[in-house]
């Protein structure tokens, strides 16, 4: 048997000791590289949204520079077709063209016809050189009617299409004029798209109605069209250049679609001179084609020269061209591009110090003071655990959702049965908004009742709807703020409690009670049929006053309940006294009219929401201190005994009873009204009247006024 010295088990542990130490060390050395790769990939996502962040900025600065040049641009072409407008409408202009319509083209037909045309060519001259439609002409001045190489001009054509007068400059009608002409409606205005002109400048034209005097704008009034071309390249590209913009490879362009190709026809940056350079439409990625197929959008695309650019484009109204500002994208993201570059630097040299402090602890961690501050450490977190363990089973214990949310509305802790509600884990609540759980609308809702205890240091209950999971459901929320002394600062304690079954099951009782209430009527109604539904009329208009007087919802619905309750106590009155075909006693008229205050007795032990026990008690009072049981005076008396002692008195008079007919509801009226400051109140009776009077009252309640089919003894 060999023996086993003393130093052998000290190795033997020792080894153990640094295998063990190793394996804490490839862990460490493991997890750090998890927390490099998380961080790097977090890294690039926070760099991927502050790009995100730069491309919406863009967005928006492209957009203002490319609505600002195309107002620039349409308002330039507005400003050609109201200059040609203006020749139009001159009076010279129309009384000449209507006359040679009339003489069916002869201009024989018209007097001093020489001289008119020569008016209006002088006329012609001058709105061109002051709208701008003029260039240069080659050859000679000659006749109108000779073709001549010319840029620009303004000509007048008759109703054929023929010119009869026209400034020097202007070029020879052709087919492409002709068949301008032939497209556009004939009372519209007219369009000549852009074209190689004389020395291939790029040319557009212009063209209006002229209508016969005296008549309307119909197709059948022109009798004649002025047409202007004009050269684009000192007034339109210019309006491209936004002042202001500072990017050197900002730049704006207009473009169209020719069968399969764009053709720029602006001039680009690059050289290229305006009207002579066309792209492939099928390009991929092709700036340009983007902006012809999705107006108003914005992309990152590649341009004529191949170089990708951020760009947004919109459609003139005044010209079939489509307006694309666009921007290198290395010059726009350049800053953005920066900042992902010292991001990534900044992490790593912040992981490697971070992996240097690690190395430093481990070996500082294998120190005796290291383990006893270790040792206190983990003392501390299993307090901390346990702390955290029983918080955590007093709240998951409880039936209600609750909450820990800051003053921005998101979430801090939440206890499993509000994990449970939304379905979610209860790791995974915290850093949540109150709008992933409920809905925008809900959540604004609920920040408003947190943000009001904050300001007003004091819990804040109320009770809504909310929509959980698809299901409307009533719950009661309590906002209790929490201050500095919890350790959180600016945040708010929220209980939700589920209250739908206790509401449902309220309602079921109300239910109840209400059919208790009706069979017990029944009974009243058939012992005096003269006053039947005499109880459900007092509620009903009872009701509607104090709609009118703008009741709070628990005041409405006790003047329903006393209103229907009020003649319970007739069990006690002798039925031959009910049905009594004559005049009564005073004795006999009291004991009905008490019969109120007995109802009220019978009551005493119902618990409603509302006052209806002491309305009733208080039906008999008046305002001006004469009524009984206890001599109450004006506000002394409950609002909703005054509203029912109204309604009471209203539906006594104009129903019918055993011993008269029931009364005018203006006669009615006249008695409440003698009677408002005395025995009624005043606003009550105003309210009944405008209930009358303007929403519909009597032809609501005319039935009241019918005599009862009484049953024979």
């Amino acid at each position: 048997m060999v023996a086993v010295s003393p130093g052998d088990l000290f190795e033997a542990e020792a080894a153990e000791r640094r295998k063990r130490m190793d394996r804490r060390a490839l862990a460490a050395v493991a997890l750090l590289l998890i927390g490099i790769g998380v961080g790097v990939f977090f890294v690039l996502r926070f760099g991927q949204a502050e790009a995100e962040r730069d491309l919406r900025a863009w967005q928006d600065r492209l957009g203002i520079v490319a609505e600002s040049r195309l107002e620039a641009i349409d308002s330039w072409l507005g400003r050609q077709y109201d200059a040609l407008e203006e020749l139009s409408e001159n009076t010279s202009v129309k009384l000449y063209m209507t006359q040679l319509a009339l003489a069916d083209g002869d201009f024989g037909g018209i007097a001093d016809e020489p001289a008119e045309r020569s008016y209006l060519r002088n006329l012609l001259v001058a709105a061109a050189d002051q709208a701008g439609f003029t260039g240069p002409v080659s050859g000679p001045e000659i006749d109108a009617s000779v073709e001549r190489d010319g840029s620009a001009g303004i000509a007048i054509l008759d109703a054929g299409g023929r010119p009869l007068v026209t400034t020097p400059g202007m070029p020879a009608i052709d087919a492409r004029l002709n068949a301008t002409l032939a497209a556009a409606p004939r009372n519209q205005r007219g369009f000549i798209d852009m074209f190689a002109g004389l020395a291939g400048q790029p040319t557009i034209g212009f063209i209006v109605p002229i209508f016969a005097l005296q008549s309307d704008d119909s197709a059948d009034s022109v009798i004649g069209h002025v047409v202007g071309l004009r050269l684009v390249s000192t007034e339109l590209y210019p309006l491209l250049k936004q002042p202001g913009v500072t990017e050197t490879s900002a730049e704006a362009l207009l473009v169209r679609q020719e069968s399969a190709v764009v053709r720029l026809l602006s001039p680009t940056v690059d050289g290229a001179p305006a009207f002579s350079r066309t792209l492939v439409l099928d390009t991929p990625e092709l700036a340009e084609a983007f902006a012809i197929a999705a107006p108003g959008g914005f992309a990152i695309k590649r341009d004529y020269r191949d170089t990708e650019v951020l760009l947004t484009s919109r459609i003139l109204k005044n010209a079939p061209w489509v307006l694309l500002h666009k921007v290198d994208r290395v010059e726009a993201l350049a800053d953005s591009d920066s900042r992902r570059q010292r991001l990534l630097i900044a992490f790593f040299l912040i992981i490697g110090v971070v992996a240097a402090a690690l190395i430093a602890v481990w070996f500082h961690a294998s120190s005796r003071r290291a383990g006893e501050a270790a040792t206190r450490f983990r003392a501390l977190a299993e307090r901390f655990d346990r702390q955290q363990h029983f918080l955590t089973l007093v709240t998951d214990s409880q039936p209600n959702d609750i909450a820990i949310v800051d003053e921005h509305g998101t979430l801090r802790y939440g206890n499993r049965t509000l994990a449970n509600s939304v379905r979610l884990s209860v790791a995974d609540l915290a850093g949540k908004t109150l709008a992933a759980f409920y809905g925008p609308f809900a959540a604004r809702h609920i920040e408003a009742l947190n943000q009001r205890a904050l300001d007003h240091a004091t819990p804040v209950t109320e009770t809504h709807q909310v929509e959980i999971n698809g299901d409307l459901r009533t719950v009661q929320t309590v906002h209790v703020p929490l201050g500095e002394t919890t350790g959180l600062s600016r945040s708010v304690l929220l209980v939700n409690e589920d209250i739908t079954e206790a509401v449902i099951e309220r309602e079921k009782r109300a239910r109840s009670l209400r059919d208790l209430v009706g069979t017990l009527l029944s009974v009243v109604d058939r012992r005096d049929p003269y006053s039947a539904h005499h109880s459900t009329r007092v509620a009903e208009v009872s009701h509607a006053i104090g709609e009118e007087m703008g009741l709070e919802p628990q005041l409405l619905e006790t003047v329903g309940i006393a209103g229907s309750l009020m003649n319970l106590g007739k069990i006690f009155v002798p039925k031959e006294l009910l049905t009594a075909n004559r005049a009564l006693s005073d004795e006999e008229r009291k004991l009905i009219v008490e019969s109120v205050l007995t109802s009220a007795d019978l009551l005493e032990g119902v618990a409603f929401e509302g006052p209806v026990v002491e309305t009733l008690r208080q039906l008999l009072e008046h305002v001006d201190g004469t009524g009984h049981p206890k001599g109450l005076k004006g506000d002394d008396i409950l609002k909703t005994a005054r509203i029912c002692a109204v309604a009471n008195a209203f539906v006594g008079m104009v129903s019918a009873r055993a011993y008269r007919p029931g009364l005018e509801f203006d006669r009615a009226i006249d008695i409440l009204m003698d009677e408002a400051g005395r025995r009624f109140d005043r606003s009550v009776v105003a309210a009944l009247v405008n209930r009358l009077d303007n929403h519909g009252g009597r032809q609501r309640w005319a039935e009241y006024r019918a005599s009862p089919d009484v049953p024979a003894s």
